[in-house]
């Protein structure tokens, strides 16, 4: 499954925009569509992680557009944005479809089950203390290979309707 391109394609709240994690996610993810050469949707609005906020903030796009694809910060968010498609009348994946990130345990679970990005935070963890110790031992050109993340999907993605 692929999410539907084009214009009408819109990127939701990416968490708060003062984090690292937001901010990193946001220059990501408008990388991603520059090198596809996509158009960049406008950014809505920032939430805090919360499925309260996606739920808030997703209400508050869709009265401005309807998107054909979107893509929440973390699953969580994503869990507010589903509740929100679904007040509106919008199905998931027929409609709209919807990838969250961090694959929560839940993730899974969720109606429709959601189509998510899955961080092996263990490894992250694991790899930035080997990090720290080494700079700390005096190593200033220290690194460690990237944890690349895993694309899940599941049942909240389809192709394009044509």
């Amino acid at each position: 499954p692929r999410l539907r391109p084009g214009p009408a394609s819109a990127l939701p709240p990416p968490g708060p925009a003062d984090g690292l994690a937001g901010a990193a996610g946001s220059r990501g993810w408008r990388m991603a569509v520059e090198e596809r050469a996509q158009p960049i949707p406008g950014l809505m609005a920032e939430g805090d992680w919360s499925s309260r906020s996606g739920y808030e903030v997703s209400r508050a796009m869709l009265r401005e557009s309807r998107p054909t694809a979107v893509f929440a910060a973390n699953d969580q968010m994503a869990l507010g944005l589903l509740r929100a498609l679904h007040e509106a009348g919008l199905r998931v994946p027929e409609d709209v479809s919807v990838v969250g990130f961090d694959d929560l345990p839940e993730s899974g679970y969720f109606e429709p089950p959601l189509t998510t990005v899955r961080q092996d935070f263990e490894k992250l963890g694991q790899r930035t203390m080997a990090l720290v110790l080494r700079v700390l031992a005096g190593e200033h050109d220290a690194s460690v290979p990237l944890v690349e993340p895993q694309f899940v999907v599941r049942s909240s993605t389809a192709a394009p309707v044509r």
